[in-house]
């Protein structure tokens, strides 16, 4: 396997080159364009502001987002109103998902990246209800349908990824946590599966934090008990309060790293540069395929009056009062045009997946705003 070094070339055959950074072309089949500069938006698309906490039963956009229920909701019915229920939901929501990829394939090619809804198949790691997936027409159904979505993605050049919630924690030093948690990882694993991905390295990308006691250590032996598939497709997140980047790129030899820019700069409070040594094992670590970083900014009205044109300095915001927890709450829109141009300069070495309640309206914003500065 071959990793990124400087170049100041390009072969069209073999390299996709980024400024100083060049991509080089590994053994692995990569499917997606590995030379398009990307900004992606997470798990929901929506139509205007108004939708970010809730989509109307009638609104144009309810058609690419999925639906979900309750397992107290299933728990109060009969079994076969249940099982209803689930079918349902199942087919209403990949159909979702084959939606919403043929829709982020209409839009330009630095705007092809999306991350799925982890709410596609409900309850399928719930200890009552799991059986229901284990069925073998739900599974032929399910192999089926989601093979199209990922055909799509393919033949549009859509770059996709899951990110398991807060309760996928890996590097817990709890064997009933670790189990939960590697079940968990492999649901979304067998979705990417279906999807005709994890066949090779990061051909799909599903991302979990560095949580839990156990640290990296524990990630590596959690690692070793997962499929081949999910293997592929895992990379480690460094998070904003316990594991920062330093203890993520100890696993670097092992899986790709996810750079949140946000996290650092809450954790560490400071803007880590493209030029850092740092940055560079991150891309290293994904062994030629371009790599993902996360952006995201304070909400808005923890940092209200604060000049646009000035990045926020942690440290001071602490001083007046504000705590880590406040500020690594996600904003509505980027608001803050000079923390957005030293995000967008991440361009050259990585893609970019938004953070932001206002979804693909946010990641929209912030792609014009990276075409004046001349990064895409």
């Amino acid at each position: 396997m071959q990793s990124s070094i400087s170049c100041n070339t390009l072969d069209a055959n073999k390299k996709s080159c980024y400024n100083t950074v060049c991509f080089t072309q590994t053994k692995y089949q990569i499917m997606f364009n590995n030379a398009v500069r990307r900004l992606g938006f997470a798990c929901k698309l929506i139509d205007n502001p108004s939708q970010m906490d809730s989509i109307k039963p009638k609104d144009e956009c309810k058609k690419y987002n999925t639906g979900t229920t309750t397992v107290a909701w299933l728990n109060r019915q009969s079994v076969s109103a249940a099982e209803d229920k689930l079918w349902t939901l199942m087919k209403d929501n990949i159909e979702s998902l084959r939606l919403l990829v043929g829709k982020v394939g209409t839009f330009e090619p630095s705007l092809r990246m999306a991350r799925l809804s982890s709410e596609v198949l409900p309850v399928y790691t719930e200890p009552k209800w799991r059986y229901f997936y284990k069925q073998s027409d739900v599974i032929a159904y399910a192999e089926r349908h989601f093979a199209t979505v990922g055909q799509l993605a393919r033949d549009l050049d859509v770059r996709l990824s899951f990110h398991p919630g807060q309760f996928c924690v890996l590097g817990s030093d709890r064997e009933e946590i670790v189990n939960s948690s590697i079940e968990e990882f492999e649901y979304h694993a067998d979705m990417a599966r279906w999807m005709g991905f994890g066949k090779q390295f990061q051909d799909y990308k599903i991302n979990v934090h560095i949580a839990g006691r156990a640290g990296a250590e524990g990630v590596r032996r959690s690692y070793a008990k997962l499929s081949p598939e999910a293997r592929n497709t895992i990379t480690i997140e460094n998070e904003e309060i316990s594991h920062g980047l330093d203890t993520c790129l100890t696993l670097g030899d092992l899986l790709p790293i996810v750079l949140d820019i946000h996290h650092n700069w809450v954790r560490e409070g400071e803007y880590i540069e493209t030029t850092d040594s740092r940055v560079k094992r991150v891309v290293d670590s994904w062994r030629g395929v371009r790599p993902v970083i996360h952006y995201s900014v304070s909400r808005e009205d923890y940092l209200a009056g604060h000049p646009n044109n000035v990045r926020p300095s942690r440290d001071a915001l602490i001083a007046g009062g504000l705590n880590k927890q406040q500020l690594r709450a996600h904003s509505d829109f980027y608001h803050n045009r000079a923390v957005n141009e030293w995000a967008v300069s991440f361009l050259e070495v990585s893609d970019i997946m938004c953070e932001s309640k206002a979804k693909n309206l946010a990641s929209f914003e912030l792609a014009k705003q990276a075409k004046e500065l001349g990064f895409l």
